[in-house]
């Protein structure tokens, strides 16, 4: 497919950058990664259960790539955190697809009560179904969580641990804890320390639960010493959050690849009522009309200005920039080359919508347009993405 190819080339193109970058620099693999990721291996064969985060808006590049050398862990937890974040049509089938990779799926909001009690009521079924199937006679279950950075594990083991205190019959009385290497023994626990310029990883285990004590055992995020695929390093750089430092790129070239998904979804056409074309806004309306959805339209469009504040007012302005640009250009989006001028033109529309004070120079313009989209990207300001392509081969009409 064209418009498919346009995107992969663009992709990869900032994947390319990134590893070259990366290897100019000291890259994303460091001391703490490398004792991090020693420490995993040794105790991944003595937990109870394995419990890896993923980030939903990238289901298999946020995969931890260490539990490959693992093929026997006998079960495995893949929690997509950040599911607010992606695209919700898609969910269904990742799920299945990790149900068929022998792994027990769940997708969470790490920032959102009910989503993390969910989860904790989940773990607390699958702990009594492992008990009951090994007949477990241990007082103590642990449950590693691993993962790549900024996947949002310490986020969501914390969120578990609260949680926990409130649910748990010892409600007050959880506590951090370290795991010794042998299952069900637990002391107190500091983080990383340095010894004689060695670093030594010791990891945070949290209480969540009791009858049986379940304890989740939080390990620092570790990515490969190398990575091959160019499409991936674009996508943990969009994705934002540290997992590869945006500094190896410049941020226009990451605008440019969000704009890309963005301009060949169809997303934009959601924003025509954000429109500052009044001839664009009355067709919008006109067919709306046709499909008896304009009074609802115009109700919505109402309640939102009456509460839209300074923020929620550029977020709107910014989607009526885009929807505005995209409708007007008539290239071929197909064509890389029109890609590129379409991006271009947005990037330039933008900066009035951002409210970016003028005289800055083009490098500044562009610099701060770019931050700002990205910002509204990662907080789902723009739209609900999954930027990695569900396998053809288990991929089934939802």
């Amino acid at each position: 497919m064209a418009t498919a190819s346009t995107a992969s080339r663009i992709t990869r193109k900032i994947g390319i950058a990134v590893k070259k970058a990366a290897s100019r620099n000291k890259g994303w693999y460091d001391l703490h990664m490398a004792a991090a990721s020693g420490a995993i291996a040794q105790r991944l064969p003595l937990v109870d259960l394995v419990a890896e985060i993923r980030d939903a808006r990238i289901p298999l590049s946020s995969e931890n790539e260490l539990l490959r050398d693992f093929p026997a862990l006998s079960k495995r937890l893949v929690v997509m955190n950040k599911i607010d974040l992606a695209d919700q049509t898609q969910v269904k089938g990742w799920m299945r697809y990790f149900e068929q990779q022998n792994c027990i799926p769940y997708g969470v909001n790490s920032h959102n009560k009910d989503s993390v009690k969910g989860l904790l009521n989940f773990i607390e079924a699958q702990v009594r179904g492992l008990c009951k199937a090994n007949h477990h006679a241990s007082e103590t279950i642990t449950i590693m969580l691993v993962g790549i950075p900024n996947v949002g594990k310490s986020a969501l083991a914390n969120s578990l641990h609260q949680m926990g205190r409130i649910s748990a019959a010892e409600k007050g009385r959880l506590k951090h804890a370290t795991v010794s290497p042998q299952p069900g023994e637990t002391k107190d626990i500091s983080s990383f320390k340095q010894y004689n310029g060695v670093f030594h990883a010791q990891h945070l285990n949290l209480q969540i639960g009791s009858h049986p004590n379940i304890y989740l055992l939080d390990t620092p995020g570790i990515l490969p010493r190398m990575i091959h695929d160019a499409e991936l390093c674009s996508k943990l750089v969009l994705t934002g959050g540290g997992a590869i430092r945006d500094g190896l790129i410049e941020q226009k070239e990451l605008a440019r690849y969000f704009l890309t998904i963005l301009n060949l979804s169809d997303q934009y056409k959601k924003w025509a009522k954000f429109s500052t074309n009044e001839d664009r806004l009355l067709s919008f309306i006109e067919h709306k009309v046709e499909d008896s959805i304009c009074p609802k339209l115009e109700m919505r469009q109402k309640k939102q200005h009456m509460m839209d504040h300074t923020q929620d007012l550029i977020v709107n302005e910014v989607r009526g920039t885009i929807f505005d640009t995209i409708s007007c250009f008539d290239g071929n989006i197909e064509l890389e080359e029109d890609m590129i001028k379409l991006i271009e033109a947005e990037l330039v529309a933008l900066r009035e919508a951002f409210r970016v004070p003028q005289g800055l120079g083009e490098y500044v313009y562009n610099r701060v347009v770019s931050v700002k989209l990205l910002d509204l990207y990662r907080t789902g300001r723009l739209g609900h993405y999954t930027l990695d392509t569900l396998p053809q081969t288990l991929h089934h009409p939802l």
